[in-house]
């Protein structure tokens, strides 16, 4: 990568239910909505933008690609530092979110949890 490339600007996640998912981010996340339409609700992660975006709206931005099925599996997750990884799953399973895993202490470090927003993307939270 050449030097001038800077941090991710923006992340967009394909939804079928924004309807969903908009409260999801809010309430989880404790974000306000950074920007919507009918079609999409973004939320500001410091400086990156996560956009939430219906998934039947996603053809027009990777045309040729095709938009995989939700239920085809996860081929990645997004990790949020946090200071108190215990702390914020006892927050998180207090809000009704269920953990897939977790906390563990990893062998490369970090104590992690993770979990799914209700389009199936996996969430981890992490110690440095």
């Amino acid at each position: 990568m050449p030097a001038s490339t800077g941090g991710i600007a923006a992340i967009t996640l394909f939804v079928e239910d924004l309807a969903e998912a908009k409260p999801f981010y809010a309430e989880v996340f404790e974000l306000p909505v950074y920007f919507e339409d009918a079609d999409s609700a973004v939320f500001r992660f410091g400086d990156t933008l996560v956009n939430l975006l219906t998934a039947t709206e996603a053809p027009e931005l990777i045309a040729p690609a095709v938009v995989a099925d939700a239920a085809s599996g996860s081929r990645f997750q997004l990790t949020l530092q946090v200071e108190d990884v215990d702390a914020r799953c006892a927050q998180l399973q207090a809000k009704g979110v269920k953990l897939l895993n977790g906390p563990v202490d990893r062998p490369w470090g970090p104590r992690t949890a993770s979990f799914q927003d209700p389009a199936g993307h996996i969430w981890e939270i992490a110690t440095s």
